[in-house]
């Protein structure tokens, strides 16, 4: 019977991991680790399976791709998430925007809006099943495509009852950039959020205030902004990987403010996405601060996006406390932890 389960990443951000039993066939969407420390991809989810997709290249979704690979499978993904991929992975490239046929359903992705070479997917079978993976309507930078109605969606709602504009937010942290004295540690994820964060910053502050690191210029290098970009490390803003400053140039340049006394003098950092508990860690001493940058959606596009869809049930994903969903007004029925049929 075709059916559809949520293995991992609901109760908590990542990893993810979805089971879909369709056609006789047995696909795993995503195989994440993490984001925080010890979160890691479970080998037994694979159990039987005769496919990985993976919907883009972030690690709490690929992580775990090893397992895949060592196993054997077929892992389906655009060919930017690709590049992310163990060597020896057996890749059946999808398109970022088009239909694949699969398992004997039609399988369409479209843009997520959320990093580059991320899609959603939606599977043409019952009354339609939609896997949101990691999405955003609010980017500036990563394009979205609305997705076909589905009765059944599994969403991300990594923000639970956060409702907050994207406009807003970034009205707060050009507030904060404003008063912090010294240079500015923005870690980032390279294929997410650096992009549009750095033209940001270049636009507002001229090029030769911005460094973005070896990770993250490939995403923006292209811009004609970025042509007048400075690479020393005395740019007022260090656009870095990674995203929590747990290594790479970000946990590069922390370690060296820290051990020269300067975080919290001249020398600030600014987290923009989920922190685990390094980046807590460091938000709980002088020099650590953190402001949104929506890179998923909101409650009331989380809303939209059920409207949109016509759905009548839908799983709260990723979201530490799905709970909170029971008492919204969401539309549309929720199921959390139950095996259901699209």
């Amino acid at each position: 019977m075709d059916s559809v389960k949520i293995l991992s990443g609901m109760g908590v951000k990542g990893p993810a991991c979805i089971r879909l039993d369709v056609g006789g066939m047995r696909l795993i969407l995503d195989c994440g680790t993490g984001p925080d420390e010890g979160a890691e991809f479970d080998p037994a989810w694979l159990a039987d399976a005769d496919a990985v997709l993976i919907t883009h290249d972030h690690v709490d979704h690929i992580g775990g791709a090893r397992h895949a690979v060592a196993a054997g499978l077929p892992i389906h993904a655009t060919r930017q998430t690709a590049g992310l991929l163990p060597a020896g992975a057996d890749l059946r490239l999808l398109p970022e925007r088009g239909v694949t046929r699969i398992a004997g359903v039609d399988l369409t992705t479209g843009r997520n809006g959320h990093a580059a070479g991320g899609v959603w997917m939606h599977f043409d079978m019952g009354e339609g099943l939609f896997y949101s993976g990691d999405w955003s309507e609010e980017s500036d930078w990563f394009a979205f495509d609305p997705p076909p109605p589905a009765g059944t969606a599994i969403l991300d709602c990594s923000y639970g009852g956060f409702d907050v504009a994207q406009s807003d937010c970034i009205a707060d942290l050009d507030d904060l950039l404003e008063v912090l004295p010294g240079q500015v540690l923005l870690p980032v994820p390279p294929s997410g959020r650096a992009a549009e964060l750095a033209l940001r910053l270049i636009r507002r502050h001229g090029p030769g205030s911005v460094m973005v690191d070896d990770a993250c210029l490939p995403a923006i290098a292209q811009l004609p902004e970025a042509r007048g970009l400075a690479y020393a490390t005395e740019a007022r803003f260090l656009v870095c990987d990674t995203p929590n400053a747990e290594a790479g140039a970000a946990w590069r340049h922390l370690q060296a403010w820290r051990d020269a006394g300067r975080l919290g003098r001249d020398a600030h950092v600014v987290f923009t996405g989920h922190m685990n508990a390094h980046a807590r860690a460091f938000c709980d001493r002088p020099g650590g601060h953190f402001r949104r940058w929506n890179v998923h959606p909101p409650l009331r596009d989380q809303r939209r996006m059920l409207e949109r869809l016509a759905a009548r049930r839908f799983a709260p994903a990723f979201c530490p406390d799905p709970e909170i969903y029971l008492a919204l007004d969401m539309g549309a029925q929720v199921f959390m932890h139950q095996e259901v049929t699209p």
